[in-house]
């Protein structure tokens, strides 16, 4: 009788009623996976300085984190890979440069995870408790507290035991300085300029050269369903359709040129993939609700392509990020999900 009572036992809990074998240390853990071809095309273009500031970043981030929380008396959570993913990401956003004895630049990544880890996420409560990207944020106070390490890019030399590297712009850099003629002169023709972005042989941050990489891993992320369509779909589609619209100039006047813009440059330039897919999508800052969701990706794809566009910066993306994860819980609130079976009961005038 006793069996037969507990298999027809009514267990009552809140919400959401979703069973599921994943963790969060599953899923972080496999994020940090699906980062790994980026990662090993970053270290094979820009050699053994790209490993070493990853690791830096890596390091003090576990570190940092295992620290706050046992002076906080917490419960020690290094092992969920949280703390690993975000020294990860921060490392994969900063240039390979700033591993230099001369200047002195080594202290950059390590103040970075520290800010991240620290500041971000343990003050605000831990794991599920940040509002901004951690790593974007690490990042963000690096542009602002060392300008000129954080600008400073090497050309990729494609060969591991590179150590010398010559320094050079970005092609966001140069389409924003001297325009889509000198992007040309350099890389030749589009043809080569689409080829050599979607390897990775070109200047830029630690993982964001190779986009063919980045979407490699974007797909695990994907088909694991760990991310969805929503951010990183409307995030590129709104993007792409202004640099299509306002991105092209003549390029003997200057001039703004409707609907000339090349949206494949924007796309798999820069930051945008790195973002669109690994970093808008992060669970605790973004929207939770679908179609909020979708109004997330369109406002970062509308205020990447407005900085890069209008702004002073080249590149816009962890800006534009950073900004909507100001409006994530506001546009969860105006989309909440509807109630069913309650009823609504009009007011009456005493």
């Amino acid at each position: 009788m006793e069996a037969i009572k507990k298999e027809h036992e009514l267990i009552v809990t809140v919400s959401p009623h979703v069973k599921s074998e994943e963790s969060v240390s599953r899923i972080m853990w496999s994020v940090n996976l699906s980062l790994l071809p980026a990662l090993v095309m970053g270290i094979y273009f820009f050699g053994p300085k790209a490993t070493l500031v990853t690791a830096l970043c890596i390091i003090t981030a576990v570190l940092s984190e295992y620290l706050v929380e046992r002076a906080l008396k917490r419960k020690v959570t290094v092992s969920d890979g949280s703390a690993f993913l975000t020294g990860l990401l921060l490392g994969m956003n900063l240039p390979a440069s700033l591993w230099s004895f001369s200047p002195f630049t080594i202290h950059v990544p390590i103040i970075g995870s520290f800010v991240a880890v620290v500041i971000t996420k343990q003050l605000f409560g831990g794991l599920g408790y940040n509002i901004f990207n951690p790593a974007l944020i690490g990042r963000a106070f690096l542009l602002i507290s060392f300008p000129k390490a954080m600008t400073i890019w090497t050309q990729p030399t494609a060969a591991f035991f590179g150590m010398d590297a010559k320094t050079t712009a970005t092609p966001l850099g140069l389409l924003k300085e001297e325009g889509i003629g000198k992007l040309m002169e350099v890389f030749g023709d589009k043809m080569n300029l689409y080829t050599q972005l979607l390897v990775g042989h070109r200047a830029g941050s630690i993982g964001e050269t190779s986009a063919l990489a980045l979407l490699i891993g974007a797909a695990f992320l994907l088909f694991k369903r760990y991310i969805t369509w929503h951010i990183p779909f409307s995030f590129l589609g709104t993007a792409a359709l202004l640099a299509w619209v306002f991105g092209g100039k003549d390029p003997h006047t200057g001039k703004m040129l409707f609907f000339a813009g090349d949206p494949i440059i924007h796309l798999i330039s820069g930051g945008m993939l790195l973002g669109a897919f690994f970093m808008a999508t992060d669970y605790v800052t973004c929207p939770s609700v679908r179609k909020g969701q979708i109004v997330f990706g369109i406002g970062c794809g509308a205020l990447t392509m407005l900085i890069r566009l209008k702004g002073g910066y080249p590149e816009g993306v962890m800006f534009a990020i950073l900004i909507m994860n100001c409006f994530a819980p506001i546009i969860d609130r105006g989309f909440k999900t509807k109630v069913f079976g309650a009823i609504k009961t009009k007011e009456t005038k005493a």
